[in-house]
């Protein structure tokens, strides 16, 4: 795991306010592609950084590079409060047309239970791999409201669920290697990936 994690590369889609954060904050220990489908977001951005190890792109062909590939886009609520997940089998999309084998694929995104092995796991096997034999999967609910000041992403505890106990145990090393507190959180299967547990924060 350790040497894996040495030269790993982390692609982020989605660079709103929690994927941007992220993407800097995973840059100061990794290569990271940071991918939005907003031309002029891009380019904003790309005028305001100069970090060496984060490459901002709209274009989602160097995804291919990335071992992890974290999906951190929104998840807003429709006029009849259901969630809509239109963002989200978008970026799985994509994803599964721009990921390498061997690859974890995270959502971050807020989703109700099951959302990653049932509407998001069948997208990405649209690329041919099989999940658990081609790539891995997680989940690691985003904890950070926007103006929030007080849970920042270098104050919260990371909640970390992977498909099984080896995909948890990586998924948790990588954000270890970045925020100052990460959780090992149940596998998968047990279909509690966004039941928080109640951990202090701060």
């Amino acid at each position: 795991m350790q040497n894996r994690l040495t030269e790993a590369v982390v692609g982020i889609v989605g660079l709103g306010y929690v994927g941007l954060p992220l993407a800097e904050a995973f840059s100061h220990h990794f290569k990271v592609i940071g991918f939005d489908t907003n031309h002029s977001r891009v380019e904003e951005l790309n005028l305001k950084h100069s970090n060496e190890n984060l490459t901002i792109v709209d274009s989602p062909g160097q995804l291919k590079q990335a071992d992890f590939i974290i999906i951190t886009v929104p998840t807003p609520v429709t006029k009849s409060r259901e969630p809509d997940l239109s963002y989200v089998t978008s970026a799985a999309r994509i994803v599964s047309q721009n990921m390498k084998a061997g690859c974890t694929v995270i959502l971050e995104s807020t989703v109700y239970p099951g959302v990653t092995e049932e509407v998001v796991k069948p997208i990405l096997e649209e690329s041919g791999f099989r999940c658990g034999q081609d790539f891995k999967i997680a989940y690691s609910p985003e904890r950070i409201n926007p103006g929030d000041e007080e849970h920042t992403l270098g104050k919260i505890i990371k909640v970390v669920a992977g498909m099984n106990r080896e995909t948890t145990e990586l998924a948790a090393e990588l954000y270890g290697r970045t925020l100052p507190s990460t959780y090992n959180y149940k596998a998968l299967t047990d279909k509690s990936q966004c039941l928080c547990p109640k951990l202090p924060d701060g």
